[in-house]
């Protein structure tokens, strides 16, 4: 109940609960790591699993039902969680905006639900960096996701297409990570192409702002020991599936929270991911790709 419902729920402080429960407030800090580390380990592989061939393709006919970006496995981004100063750590939490967090980093589907997350990196570092580091960069890199086979597009019979992870301008391109086309003296068609990415890349931030406005304690900073407010996330990223999951996936976008993205920063993609964009964005223009509103819509 303490940690359910008081801290994580509401985001009571440990001084609230000390005097609403007549408890040490290092009692209460030990109930809460023990509860979310016991929510974790019990929810983790139930609601957020590595997904396999058959699912992966699941996930991108959402995707393409919603967003209308085929081939879409996926949307990432990464938020600041706002923290005390850990004991000892001098400016690795201190971010560019001036106070002191680690990161979230998420993948989440077209049902707002995270797929794969990276808690407790250094505030201080940027989205490429945290996403080069994490596992789940690391197996996309190595190819290793059991991603389904190259597809064709809907309405095409070729070139077949690699299925790929939508996210902004802070990640690196590649053949399995889009992001959008620099802002500057953009074509007709990236701009398109911009547009149709950022329908689908919203989801994660949509995500982002329902785990934040159903978790309260992440309005506020959270003034736990490191290692218990990485656990209070863990475990709120976890129970977020799993009220998803019981109570359905209908949802009035909400796009604001209280999480802080990262500063973007400039980061070179290569070639091969270059050519997969060149494809997406001459697809979006297509009889076959075209949406009768994107024109109106940049």
């Amino acid at each position: 109940f303490i940690s359910l419902f008081r801290y994580l729920g509401t985001g009571q402080s440990l001084a609230s609960l000390h005097f609403a429960f007549l408890i040490g407030k290092s009692t209460a800090s030990v109930i809460i790591r023990e509860t979310c580390v016991a929510i974790w380990n019990a929810l983790h592989a139930a609601v957020m699993g590595q997904p396999q061939k058959e699912q992966w393709k699941e996930i991108a006919d959402v995707f393409q039902q919603t967003c209308q970006f085929p081939n879409c496995a996926g949307a990432i981004d990464g938020k600041h969680i706002r923290i005390k100063k850990p004991v000892r750590s001098g400016s690795h939490y201190y971010n560019y905006k001036k106070y002191f967090s680690f990161v979230l980093f998420a993948m989440c589907d077209a049902n707002y639900s995270f797929r794969y997350i990276d808690v407790g990196s250094y505030g201080s570092r940027s989205d490429s960096a945290v996403f080069a580091h994490s596992e789940f960069g690391k197996l996309l890199h190595d190819k290793a996701l059991d991603l389904p086979e190259h597809t064709a597009l809907p309405g095409t019979t070729s070139p077949a297409m690699p299925f790929v992870f939508v996210a902004d301008e802070a990640f690196a391109l590649g053949e399995n990570l889009m992001r959008p086309y620099s802002s500057r003296g953009l074509s007709l068609a990236r701009r398109v192409f911009n547009y149709r990415l950022t329908r689908a890349r919203r989801v994660v931030e949509c995500a982002f702002g329902i785990l934040a406005n159903k978790w309260r304690f992440l309005h506020t900073p959270i003034h736990l020991k490191l290692e218990t407010a990485i656990s209070a996330v863990k475990a709120a990223c976890v129970l977020h599936n799993f009220v998803r999951a019981r109570d359905g996936f209908n949802f009035e976008d909400s796009l604001t929270h209280s999480l802080h993205s990262h500063r973007p920063s400039v980061v070179r993609g290569h070639r091969q991911g270059a050519a997969v964009r060149e494809q997406f964005t001459a697809y979006f223009m297509s009889p076959h790709g075209a949406l009768p509103w994107q024109l109106d819509a940049i």
